[in-house]
């Protein structure tokens, strides 16, 4: 997190850690404050300087420097010298701050005022609750004479205003008259000329059973308004009060299903607030099972619960009570399909947390709590292929066995999953892991452990070309996340859908494509990262080194959209596997197809898709080889295959084993394609990358071909293009 602004009250600016920078005297408040103003755009030294001085002195341009050297130094202080300052630009004649929308509170509070408009009563009060609070005093407190800060100091005010009576609104719609009252006194006292505060006090304490008190506010109103303002109250005020004395039906509307729900939950959550002690040990706990639903509720929820969850562990730890911690970091049990971390860094400071926690448990007892932390270290520990993970996650699983405890089982069982990538083909042994998870998680009715279970059969099956298996798991996941609410689970579903389009035989590249890149608008905004970066043109990649064969994948979009592909390897059925091309393998097999010819490797591209530059994320290391390949840049590729790690043991382990493997091939690297060739051979029988749901290179069987032929192990070459006709 970078550098924050605050106006809502006096100005001032944190660190990324939230302490108070030194911004010197008035002045220099004054610039910054003048710049906020101007919301990023350039304002002129000679505006600054008219600003800032009545009558201003000889030196006041040089002073203004001054003030900004010293912004600059406070702002950014780890800026090297002579380098370009970022927030506080110089631009053309004048200055500019180039703070982004959610690093000013004033922003961040209108930006907060527009969404909360679109959002169900219940999150409506939530986000108008929470923007209420940034307000510390007025907006530029200190600046209250200064010309150049007067209208927006006023536009600021009459939007709190308006946002305070939105709030009361939102909760009179909710069922919660009573808690809205207190504000509204408030407000109303203070701003008495505020006819909707008026109204809105009266219906919230005529719904509060108070009609002789909403009567009395509505008199009090008019006085008001007579002695201060010299005029009647306006048609709103007069008919609600006509209505407060019939009694009319509409001031207490009947509640829909939805609206009943809303007003349930924010009567608890109101409740809980009043009658729970601030600083209470329960809060914190309370927390994080709300956290953990948050985090399957969709869009935005599962980046929110991660940035907190870490909060809730630290103040957790910060009590010095170790069951508590214990229960803190344990009850965070968010069932995960993904075997790339979302943030690795705050990963790691949950294992670690996690192992202090253990250390400081009592001897004897706390299994469970035992168990839990185990199972997060597993969890956290994904795709780190570290001992310690692996030894966590069977401690875990040993431990929920002997509780007969099926919610931790399931806990444990997740991060097994999690571990259980130790080499490659083990496709097989996750499909065992995924029936058990299903079979647990439906006869306890832990639902989301249960898609999960149907996820990690779905990417098993598929591995293993069983794709009428896959499918029925497809379908369980819909409807379960359909039934409960649970949204992100049909982003692993569409993904899955472009590899068994890829594997059908039947969909021309141009739809594989299309399909591709519509499950990829699925990521945004899904708070994936993990999952989202550099996975789109990967998938793209692999999908156009399976459909490679007739043309290279490289070429114009209007010359591959009508490829469709042709001849298959192996049976056309739900355990079976079609090569969707249309050619032959011949004596060279070729790897899912694409042929590979001295430098240049027909259907492999360096850093483009489509005419456009991507970005790789993590998998460039992986991808780089091929790249410079295609670029004919052979001596570099040569360079970077030997510099080439083991790829990580995730799910996408074999994909992009062959990915290396196929440049091996292509500039006789035999170190390589030993190494490759070791690699990939447990996993001889499944389909390279499919195991993942989300892309597919075809048989692995073809990729070991092609490595073998080039090692000059001609009837291994033979064995491998039997083993891949067989599906």
């Amino acid at each position: 997190m970078g550098v924050a602004f605050g106006v809502l009250g006096a100005v001032t600016a944190w660190d990324g850690a939230g302490d108070p920078l030194a911004l010197k005297g008035p002045r220099h408040r004054a610039v910054l404050a003048r710049l906020i103003v101007a919301r990023r755009r350039v304002v002129p030294v000679s505006r600054l300087v008219d600003d800032l001085w009545d009558d201003p002195p000889q030196g006041a341009v040089g002073a203004l420097r001054t003030f900004v050297a010293a912004l600059r130094r406070a702002l950014e202080p780890a800026r090297p010298p002579r380098t370009p300052a970022r927030l506080l630009v110089t631009e053309g004649p004048g200055y500019a701050l180039r703070a982004d929308t959610g690093d000013v509170d004033a922003w961040r509070f209108e930006r907060a005022i527009t969404t909360a408009a679109s959002l169900p009563p219940a999150d409506a009060a939530a986000r108008l609750r929470e923007a209420l609070r940034w307000w510390r005093g007025p907006a530029y407190a200190e600046f209250a004479e200064a010309g150049w800060a007067r209208a927006e100091r006023s536009r600021l005010a009459e939007l709190r205003l308006h946002a305070v009576e939105r709030h009361a609104a939102t909760l009179l719609t909710l069922g919660l008259a009573a808690e809205a009252v207190p504000d509204l006194d408030a407000h109303v006292a203070e701003h008495p000329w505020r006819e909707e505060g008026w109204r809105l006090l009266a219906l919230a304490l005529y719904r509060t059973g108070r009609q002789a008190d909403a009567l009395a506010v509505l008199r009090r109103a008019r006085t008001l308004l007579a002695d201060q303002l010299g005029v009647d109250p306006g048609p709103d005020l007069r008919r609600l009060e006509t209505d407060i004395l019939h009694q009319a039906d509409h001031l207490t509307p009947a509640a829909g299903p939805d609206e009943t729900a809303n007003r349930v939950w924010a009567q608890a959550a109101a409740l809980y607030d009043r009658t729970v002690t601030p600083g209470a040990r329960a809060r914190l706990e309370s927390t994080v099972g709300l956290l953990r639903n948050l985090a399957v509720t969709g869009p935005g929820g599962l980046q929110a619960a991660r940035e907190h969850r870490i909060a809730a562990v630290t103040a957790a730890e910060e009590l010095g009570d170790a069951e508590l911690t214990a229960r803190v970091i344990g009850a965070y049990d968010v069932p995960a399909i993904w075997t790339r971390s979302d943030d690795p860094h705050q990963a790691a400071r949950v294992v670690a947390a996690a192992e202090r926690t253990l250390a400081a448990l009592p001897a004897g007892g706390h299994q469970a709590a035992r168990a839990r932390l185990l199972a997060t270290i597993a969890l956290e520990s994904r795709g780190t292929g570290t001992a310690r993970g692996r030894s966590a996650a069977r401690q875990a699983q040993t431990l929920a066995r002997d509780l007969n405890d099926p919610a931790l089982l399931a806990f444990a069982l997740n991060g097994v999953f999690m571990q259980s990538f130790d080499r490659a083909g083990l496709a097989r042994r996750r499909d065992d892991l995924g029936a058990e998870l299903v079979s647990v998680s439906a006869r306890h009715d832990l639902i989301t452990y249960e898609v999960l279970g149907h996820l990690i059969r779905l990417q098993a099956r598929a591995a293993l070309a069983d794709f009428a298996t896959a499918d029925a798991h497809a379908a369980a996941v819909d409807a379960l996340a359909g039934r409960h609410e649970l949204p992100l689970a049909g982003v692993f579903t569409r993904w899955y859908r472009v590899v068994r389009l890829a594997e059908s035989g039947r969909a021309p590249l141009s739809e594989a494509e299309a399909a591709c890149r519509e499950a990829a608008t699925m990521l945004d905004g899904a708070g994936m990262p993990g999952l989202e970066r550099g996975l789109p043109p990967l998938a793209l990649l692999c999908l156009r080194l399976r459909y490679a064969p007739r043309t290279s994948a490289w070429t114009r979009d209007d010359e591959r959209r009508d490829r469709r592909p042709g001849a298959r390897t192996g049976p056309r059925s739900g355990q079976g596997h079609r090569q969707p091309t249309g050619e032959p393998h011949g004596e060279r097999c070729g790897p899912c197809g694409a042929r590979v010819e001295g430098a240049r490797i027909e259907g492999a591209s360096g850093g483009w898709i489509g005419g456009e530059q991507v970005d790789w994320g993590p998998y460039e290391p992986w991808v780089r080889p091929l790249a410079l390949l295609s670029q004919e840049r052979r001596s570099q590729a040569a360079a970077a295959l030997r510099e080439v790690p083991d790829p990580p043991r995730d799910l996408l382990l074999e994909a992009l084993w062959c990915l290396v493997g196929r440049a091996a091939v292509a500039v006789g690297d035999r170190e390589t394609a030993e190494r490759v060739h070791a690699g990939l051979l447990p996993a001889e029988g499944e389909l390279a990358g499919a195991g993942s749901g989300v892309l597919t290179l075809g048989p692995v069987a073809c990729h070991l071909a092609d490595l073998a032929a080039a090692l000059g192990r001609t009837r291994q070459s033979a064995q491998h293009r039997a083993r891949a006709s067989r599906g």
